[in-house]
């Protein structure tokens, strides 16, 4: 026998008892919370935009990242899976101190990106209630923060990502149908594009499994208590369905978008995602649009605070402790800087935008070399060959994400 088939499951590691849910309800949390990670405000306005920009071609961008994003979802979701732990003690064994880096880039990233999802949560209920942003602001970190503070806050927070995800899908659907977009075209195009654009396929593989997104189903399915040799099935297909929820989002926001800029509609560049709901539904749009923008958003705060609060288990048992707690002083945090400065500070979000496409090729890069070389930290699990091949070959393409990000970072200094 090999040893991935004799080694026993690892002990689990200590969790909050009120932010665990067990059974298949621990891969469909786990699930959901990184693909509703990955559709922030941010990646509604990159989604827009690139289907502004390139109209049909942008099917291509879209099947490239998706099967990257894959290559490398099931990649960390497996070796973390295996070994039962999170990605920064992994990386503190593998490459000491490497972890309290990794922890550092993402708790930082995180909690720049959510004063982002705070803002995006101030443009939902400015389209539905017409709230002023530090009121809308309030009242969306008090939302997130009751959330984790009820009673079952683990059963609560993965019912909530469901059903919200869900709806987030539903209402973008039925713009795309009320749009009637050319999708003959689309397909022809997602494998014979009139344009390639790789900085469009480098963004959008940065916004899904970028930063602390890549980690967040992973640390979730752990916390879960999801783990072990014995659940490298599920853990497979659990990896793989979240990046394709993800890309649905992605195709349907796409098409509903492209049913609008053939028209010959011009979209609002301040504002595109939000322009695009109009000219598809008229005043209904903007209805729409508040309502989808403000689920992906306050997804968002909820998913950033977990998995940056996931991270700061590093500094000790206390963290775990205190867990929900924690996740409630990230999001104040977050919503206190927003509410001081009124806007997004975009000089933050420059520099976070650049570490964000750092941790992806760093964070990879460790956990590939425990996959490689430390089998004593995957209980000797037999790592196969073919998966890590396609996890090199997609860290290699990482650097498409990093690299440019920083260049423009050092250019704007």
């Amino acid at each position: 026998m090999t040893p991935s088939e004799t080694t026993p499951a690892p002990e689990p590691s200590a969790e909050s008892p009120a932010l665990k849910v067990s059974g298949r309800s621990g891969f469909v949390g786990a699930m959901f919370l990184m693909a509703v990670s990955a559709i922030g405000p941010g990646f509604l306005t990159q989604t827009t935009t690139f289907t502004i920009q390139l109209g049909a071609a942008f099917a291509f961008a879209i099947l490239v990242s998706v099967l990257v994003d894959i290559a490398i979802q099931l990649n960390v979701w497996r070796i973390i899976g295996i070994s039962g732990r999170r990605a920064q003690d992994l990386a503190n064994d593998a490459v000491p101190r490497s972890g309290y880096v990794l922890s550092a880039l993402d708790v930082f990233g995180g909690l720049v990106f959510n004063i982002g999802n705070i803002a995006g949560c101030t443009l939902g209920l400015q389209a539905l209630f017409g709230l002023d942003v530090r009121v809308g602001a309030l009242v969306s970190a008090a939302f997130a923060i009751a959330v984790f503070l009820v009673r079952r806050a683990g059963v609560a927070m993965d019912r909530l990502m469901v059903v919200l995800g869900l709806a987030m899908l539903l209402l973008t659907t039925y713009v795309a149908i009320t749009s009637t977009p050319p999708v003959g075209d689309a397909l022809i195009q997602t494998v014979a594009p009139e344009t390639v654009s790789w900085l469009a396929v480098a963004t959008l593989i940065g916004g899904t499994v970028g930063g602390y997104i890549v980690y967040a189903g992973a640390h979730r399915m752990v916390d879960n208590g999801v783990r072990g040799v014995d659940q490298v099935g599920e853990i497979t297909r659990a990896s793989v369905l979240g990046i394709l929820i993800t890309a649905v989002m992605r195709v349907v926001l796409f098409l509903a978008v492209l049913g609008v800029v053939t028209t010959g509609a011009e979209l609002d560049e301040a504002n595109p995602v939000a322009s695009a709901f109009t000219a598809a539904l008229g005043e209904t749009g903007r209805i729409f649009f508040g309502a989808v923008i403000w689920i992906a958003a306050i997804t968002s705060v909820i998913g950033a605070s977990y998995t940056s609060t996931s991270f700061l288990k590093v500094l000790g048992r206390w963290v775990t402790d205190w867990e929900r707690w924690v996740v409630v002083g990230f999001i104040v945090a977050s919503t206190a800087i927003f509410v001081v400065l009124g806007s997004q500070p975009v000089t933050l979000l420059i520099f976070a935008g650049a570490f964000n496409a750092l941790i992806l090729p760093f964070g990879l890069g460790v956990l590939l070399w425990v996959a490689w070389r430390r089998r004593d930290l995957l209980h000797g699990y037999v790592y196969p060959r073919w998966l890590l091949v396609i996890g090199l070959l997609a860290w290699l393409a990482t650097f498409g994400v990093g690299v440019p990000a920083v260049l423009a970072l050092l250019e704007g200094i």
